[in-house]
């Protein structure tokens, strides 16, 4: 999977629907986990495709968060995005708000990451450094496991995205916390240019 997009586009058609600060964290943060898993998968020349696809992934959200995956291939058209991306966006919210069911291996990647490193990120904020760089797994299955932590962030698509994957839960868990303590400064200083 390639893609004709340069990543420039990419930011500038986000930020023309996102203004949110978190909004905007959180997509660079999926941006940022998507490269990584696409270079530890074996798909390194699909990295900036797969990275597109974290970064977009919720492009329609902040402004239309009731036609969420809806909304999205005709915000995507505007900078002719190919069909696999706009598929790729849509199916992240599977089960959700749509029945576009993820198949390849960075649709399903895609699909488990985007809860998972929202609950990452609300653990690292209640930690004294602020950080996943000290961030042990126990302590994220621990959160895990408490339902009233990041309420928001569904546990089920994390399992389910796990499922998919056919990985158990820890090694999801585990490889995501890897993704994003690899790509943790990056985001600040990405961020910082915002």
């Amino acid at each position: 999977m390639q893609t004709h997009i340069t990543r420039a586009q990419a930011l500038e058609l986000l930020k023309k629907y996102n203004q949110e600060p978190f909004h905007l964290q959180h997509a660079l943060t999926v941006e940022a986990v998507m490269r990584w898993y696409a270079q530890e998968l074996g798909y390194a020349e699909e990295a900036d495709f797969w990275a597109l696809c974290g970064l977009l992934h919720d492009v329609d959200f902040e402004k239309y968060p009731t036609e969420h995956c809806k909304k999205a291939p005709e915000l995507l058209a505007e900078i002719q995005a190919e069909p696999e991306l706009v598929r790729a966006v849509c199916c992240h919210g599977y089960g959700l708000v749509t029945d576009v069911k993820p198949e390849h291996e960075m649709e399903k990647v895609l699909f488990a990451a985007d809860e998972l490193t929202g609950l990452i990120g609300a653990a690292a904020r209640m930690r004294p450094s602020k950080s996943v760089q000290d961030m042990e797994l126990a302590s994220l299955k621990k959160k895990f496991k408490d339902k009233k932590f990041a309420a928001g962030c569904s546990r089920d698509v994390i399992k389910q995205g796990a499922e998919m994957l056919g990985w158990q839960l820890d090694a999801l868990l585990d490889k995501t916390l890897c993704a994003m303590r690899a790509s943790e400064e990056q985001i600040k200083q990405e961020e910082a240019k915002l």
